[in-house]
């Protein structure tokens, strides 16, 4: 959905909990978003097992997400 050109263009994403960690914001639609004019921060990381992860909020200046297995992954996530 937040998807335009391959960059991500929403406002705030969420970085889900699991063993690859999921961009919980991340969703199928077929209409695609055409607002390009903001910057996407951080606004949650349930990762508790990420060594970047302080009190569940991201603590690093950038953030990578992308394709890992079937579904958008943080590829940031480093385990403690």
């Amino acid at each position: 959905m937040y998807n335009l050109n391959y960059n991500c263009h929403a406002r705030v994403i969420t970085i889900g909990d699991s063993v690859h960690p999921s961009c919980d914001t991340s969703f199928n639609n077929k209409n695609n978003t055409q607002a390009t004019m903001h910057a996407t921060e951080i606004g949650a990381c349930k990762a508790t097992a990420c060594k970047f992860n302080d009190n569940f909020e991201y603590i690093t200046e950038n953030i990578r997400v992308g394709r890992s297995m079937d579904e958008i992954s943080c590829l940031t996530f480093i385990a403690r």
